[in-house]
């Protein structure tokens, strides 16, 4: 059938809009997420070069590597991508290497390699090590936990002065029945109850609020103590508590035990209000608080300050501390002799360093765990274990000390090294001999008090 003129040019027309608009469409901008930009010009590709572009963006060549650059897949072990820049090509616009000069990178690149190698071997055999020597204590301990247990808490009364016992003892006792055993070994003489202790908080923390309100009233056993000096004392114990062990972020304000060293420290100045609060009592009361309930490390630590040398620190009786200091120069010149001269050469005194280490039972001049093991055997020896634990310290840094002068040796020994290793450190305090012409430590110290007004001219006591 005959078609029109006419339809043929409508039909055409339709056919050259349809062109164009789709022309427009390829032209038109394009819209993306944060913007409108111009579409591709050409917007099919062909795969292969659809592919060259994604393999650039990629970062991947376009081509198979080539031997060269399979060199270092096919090592077993790669180190860092700075040190194997050797085995890189040169750029295409630079000459290429001389074979000379690319074998002696090579060479270089293997001696990389192997040194690489032995490190990471060295360094996994100490992991080893390490794993191994962690295991051994684990088991070590467990079968510590399981003697004590046992064996010698059921039976402390007969068994805590045998032979086995002491050893154990040295060997440090295992921290999940430490609080037990020190609560024996320091004893309750002073016949302190629970009771006691609610009595002693509540008053403390009356007297708290009493200061916080600006009340006057003087309790009948405190007549003798000024308000000023009470309220001082409290203000000590605010400010020590913000700087007992600070690295463990746990006794400060708002510290999950904050309130039990403040209770603790709190009860004791109304327990005991002649002796009231002194610096250094926080850092003991802290590791009573980290080994015992509150109200056993209150008691344990009541009767630990009655103990002869800690109330002379405490009470800061001159006279029995210049004592105890001479004493300690007694078996300081015994021991170490070079050292002692040394001291004696510098005008070194022993209060210089010795006064924080007893104040605070070593707890503030050692790391905790070390300082811990030092009162397993304190509790076991008393407060001779104090000095000679002193001499320990100055044993092992002999050699150090002999070269310092007076300020140096004052600094070092009041900020000891906190990589201080255990068995070294007991090692030390073992070759300590706590005996001079004869007479043990208690002897020394009973024959010095005897003696005191003639201790600065030699000890005269200790002579016959």
């Amino acid at each position: 059938m005959a078609v029109s003129p006419t339809l043929l040019l409508m039909d055409r027309n339709l056919l050259a809009r349809k062109q164009n608009a789709r022309l427009d469409r390829q032209n038109d901008v394009g819209w993306k997420l944060f913007g409108k930009v111009p579409l591709r010009e050409n917007a099919q590709k062909d795969a292969k070069k659809t592919q060259k572009e994604y393999e650039d963006k990629a970062g991947r060549p376009s081509k198979p590597p080539s031997p060269k650059q399979n060199v270092r897949k096919n090592l077993d072990f790669e180190p860092l991508s700075t040190t194997a820049l050797i085995l890189e090509d040169r750029p295409a616009n630079l000459p290429a290497k001389p074979a000379e000069e690319a074998q002696k990178h090579r060479q270089q690149y293997e001696e990389m390699v192997v040194q690489a190698k032995k490190r990471e071997l060295k360094e996994a055999q100490r992991r080893k090590k390490q794993l191994e020597e962690r295991c051994r204590l684990e088991e070590s301990i467990g079968n510590a936990v399981l003697t004590w247990n046992n064996e010698i808490l059921p039976n402390w009364e007969t068994m805590w002065c045998s032979r086995k016992v002491r050893d154990l003892w040295w060997q440090g006792i295992p921290p999940s029945v430490r609080g037990k055993v020190w609560s024996l070994a320091i004893g309750n003489e002073l016949n302190i109850t629970h009771e006691l202790f609610d009595i002693c908080l509540a008053r403390a923390k009356e007297r708290w609020r009493s200061f916080s309100t600006g009340g006057s009233e003087v309790e009948n056993e405190d007549a003798g103590f000024s308000a000023a000096d009470r309220e001082a004392s409290l203000e000590l114990i605010k400010l020590d508590i913000s700087r007992t062990f600070p690295n463990l972020c746990i006794f400060q304000q708002g510290g999950p035990y904050h309130d039990m060293l403040h209770s603790i420290l709190g009860a004791y100045t109304c327990y005991r209000p002649d002796v009231g609060y002194v610096q250094g009592m926080s850092f003991i009361a802290a590791v009573l608080i980290l080994n015992l309930d509150t109200a056993d490390a209150f008691i344990a630590f009541s009767n630990l300050l009655n103990k002869p040398c800690q109330m002379a620190f405490f009470r800061v009786d001159h006279g029995l501390m210049l004592t105890y200091f001479a004493a300690f120069e007694v078996f300081f010149e015994e021991n170490l002799p070079k050292l002692f001269a040394h001291f004696k050469k510098n005008n070194l005194t022993p209060d210089i360093y010795l006064i924080d280490w007893i104040f605070t039972l070593y707890s503030k001049s050692l790391p905790l765990d070390l300082a811990c093991r030092i009162w397993d055997v304190f509790c076991r020896d008393g407060e001779e274990f104090l000095f000679r634990t002193a001499l320990g310290i100055l044993k092992l840094f002999e050699d150090i000390l002999t070269k310092m002068d007076f300020i140096h040796i004052a600094q070092f020994l009041t900020r000891l090294p906190e990589d201080l290793a255990a068995e070294g450190f007991f090692a030390s305090i073992a070759t300590i001999q706590m005996q001079s012409r004869n007479k043990k430590w208690a002897q020394v110290l009973t024959a010095l008090q005897k003696d005191s007004r003639e201790m600065e001219k030699g000890s005269p006591s200790l002579r016959h």
